[in-house]
């Protein structure tokens, strides 16, 4: 079954915003990735790209709650710091790698969209609520709230940097650094990984 326009448009905004930004993703290349009108553009998100942009902004930050939340329930049984942190940051990586460096991280891009505040709001709520649940994870492994929240905040930090990083320095690199140092991070506080 393939996808109505709706979903090709918001998986096009998502492709094209990761690799461009929000205010460089124009419309025709969207609707071009999509292979959808203008008409079903402006059916599907009436107020145009800006509604579209923050569809898919509420639609990525569903999904990686979602893997951050598998993560946080995994933590208590990770066989490992290095190998609980590789599932972490291969959600982030592999796409970035498979792209030859190109797919961003989109959330970012939203964060920084300063000209849309509903846009760079949802963002922000979507850092707010992975930090949340990833502490509750690291909570639930044994480490103190106060202290599970600065770390989550950090590890989030980390691999948005190590986003960035990886794309200016078309390398995977920064990967590595952050691996071995939040898996560091994490043995510090948690004695049973």
């Amino acid at each position: 079954m393939t996808a109505g326009p709706r979903s090709r448009l918001i998986a096009s905004t998502i492709a094209t915003v990761q690799e461009h930004g929000v205010h460089a993703a124009g419309l025709n290349e969207v609707l071009k990735r999509s292979n959808a009108s203008r008409n079903s553009l402006y059916q599907h998100f009436p107020a145009g790209k800006e509604e579209l942009v923050e569809s898919a902004t509420r639609i990525v930050a569903r999904l990686v709650y979602s893997h951050v939340s598998r993560m946080a329930d995994a933590l208590t049984d990770a066989p490992s710091a290095e190998r609980w942190v590789d599932d972490l940051i291969g959600f982030w990586r592999g796409p970035l790698v498979d792209s030859d460096f190109r797919a961003g991280s989109f959330m970012m891009a939203a964060a920084l969209d300063e000209l849309d505040p509903t846009v760079q709001a949802a963002a922000g709520q979507a850092f707010a609520e992975w930090t949340a649940r990833l502490a509750d994870g690291l909570v639930a492994a044994g480490m103190a709230g106060p202290v599970a929240c600065a770390v989550s905040g950090l590890m989030l930090s980390a691999i948005e940097g190590a986003i960035v990083q990886s794309r200016a320095l078309k390398s995977a690199h920064p990967f590595d650094d952050a691996r071995s140092q939040l898996a560091v991070l994490l043995r510090h506080h948690l004695q049973n990984i």
